[in-house]
């Protein structure tokens, strides 16, 4: 059936498209979890995204591309740590200088090593993380929505996307059924009590900045070697700011993260699949931004109240 057809290509493009989202709100939640707000998770993105594609491009491995990034990200996670869990400054303003330096130093650095404007050079096939055909695939093909869903949806995915969903469930294993995340949840909602216990306030939420840094490095990895084919200017393109309005849209949860990432990945995926007929009608300009337009709506009408961690933002300061 056509229309089966439609709807498996449509929510296969919505998958890829809200992988490095899910990444992105995952890394969130861990260091909001911890009471560290981070508006910097565009910027890590986009740092990780360039670190991945300068790293494949030079040496030839996606591999090495991706462990760079997540070096790259991570070590930008603990420059936020350093400036708001060490000497308690404002976490809105690190987060906002993070992605600051980060879109400026893409552009200069790129165009310093390579003199493409900003880019990297393209990647082949092997510098990516190319799709993985899973077994059976084409002879399931033919049948209805059993063989859709198989072939289209769950196979053809590269293997960072097949991580992306793993990682929601041990995102909430971790947070919910292990003693790192008892406290991590705990020192977000009362770091006082925590310390109380012998317990490391500073060290936990370094750990959680961490989390945060190296799924932000896969994310930005996702963007330039399996995605694209190398890294472009503003490649991220405000995901960051989007994967952040699901976490609050989540209400800090990971399942609902997931549902919430998947609803922008469609609504993406449908404005690409459609863009052709409704430029007849409206600016393509109108049609690229729809999805965002669509997803705050949505996520703003039906979010209901969000309340956050209650020590999230505060600097925590030890009482002597």
């Amino acid at each position: 059936m056509e229309w089966l057809d439609l709807i498996a290509q449509v929510s296969g493009s919505a998958i890829r498209f809200s992988v490095p989202l899910l990444f992105a709100c995952l890394a969130g939640l861990y260091s909001e979890r911890a009471g560290v707000f981070d508006i910097g998770l565009e910027g890590k993105m986009l740092i990780g995204a360039f670190t991945a594609g300068t790293v494949a491009a030079l040496t030839g491995s996606a591999w090495l591309g991706l462990i760079a990034a997540i070096l790259a990200s991570v070590l930008f996670a603990l420059i936020h740590g350093f400036a708001s869990i060490t000497h308690r400054g404002n976490q809105i303003v690190s987060g906002v200088a993070i992605n600051f330096i980060a879109a400026g130093s893409t552009i200069i650095l790129g165009q310093a090593w390579f003199q493409q404007g900003g880019r990297t050079p393209a990647l082949g096939e092997e510098q990516r993380f190319e799709a993985i055909h899973l077994p059976f695939a084409d002879a399931l093909r033919d049948v209805p929505l059993i063989g859709q869903v198989y072939s289209q949806i769950i196979s053809g995915q590269n293997l960072l996307t097949y991580i992306a969903f793993l990682m929601v469930p041990v995102t909430w294993w971790v947070l919910y059924r292990t003693r790192f995340g008892l406290r991590l949840r705990a020192v977000g909602e009362n770091p006082a009590a925590v310390d109380t216990a012998g317990v490391s306030v500073i060290w936990l939420r370094y750990r959680a900045v961490i989390c945060t840094g190296v799924l932000c490095g896969i994310a930005g990895c996702y963007l330039s070697m399996a995605q694209g084919a190398g890294f472009v200017k503003d490649m991220t393109a405000g995901r960051g700011y989007i994967a952040l309005a699901a976490l609050i849209f989540a209400k800090w949860r990971p399942v609902p993260a997931m549902f919430a990432c998947l609803l922008f990945g469609f609504l993406d995926a449908a404005a690409i699949r459609w863009q052709s007929q409704l430029s007849q009608i409206v600016p393509v300009q109108f049609i690229q931004a729809l999805p965002y337009i669509l997803t705050v709506i949505l996520l703003a009408g039906f979010i209901g109240k969000a309340i956050p961690p209650k020590a999230g933002g505060v600097p925590y300061v030890k009482e002597r």
